[in-house]
């Protein structure tokens, strides 16, 4: 039996042209994640996962990924999802590069409602990347 295709992710607009992406989905069917030594699955709750962002260049650092994240959290909670996740780079004091940004970062997350969980063992640009959840539903 298979089940209907879920769509993978949340697009933005300037005006009619598509200026960002961000992958978003269940994370049992995201079979890299379910499979991953360096991001677990630390509960048997059914998340949803934030997977990464691209952004059109001359589009960045003008609120694009912040507008993705909300959708991806708004796509989820209309979904049903109980939870989202991500697994954004702590740029710590500094600035990611824009090719490591592609996961986000925890000031991103943090600014959507995300709260910290647990630091992770995957890196981008060497840079540490955290577990963290947004619970949907309280509401919030």
């Amino acid at each position: 039996m298979t089940t209907p295709h879920q769509p993978t992710g949340v697009l933005a607009y300037d005006g009619t042209t598509p200026v960002g992406w961000c992958g978003v989905g269940p994370r049992a069917q995201l079979h890299r994640l379910t499979r991953s030594r360096t991001m677990p699955s630390i509960d048997d709750i059914p998340v949803w996962t934030v997977i990464c962002f691209v952004v059109r260049s001359g589009h960045r650092r003008k609120g694009v990924a912040h507008a993705l994240l909300d959708g991806a959290v708004s796509f989820a909670r209309s979904h049903g999802a109980p939870v989202i996740e991500g697994y954004p780079a702590d740029p710590g004091r500094g600035r990611i590069n824009s090719s490591a940004a592609h996961v986000g970062t925890i000031g991103l997350f943090a600014a959507a409602g995300f709260e910290l969980v647990e630091e992770t063992k995957a890196r981008s640009a060497r840079k540490p990347r955290w577990l963290m959840r947004l619970d949907l539903r309280t509401g919030s």
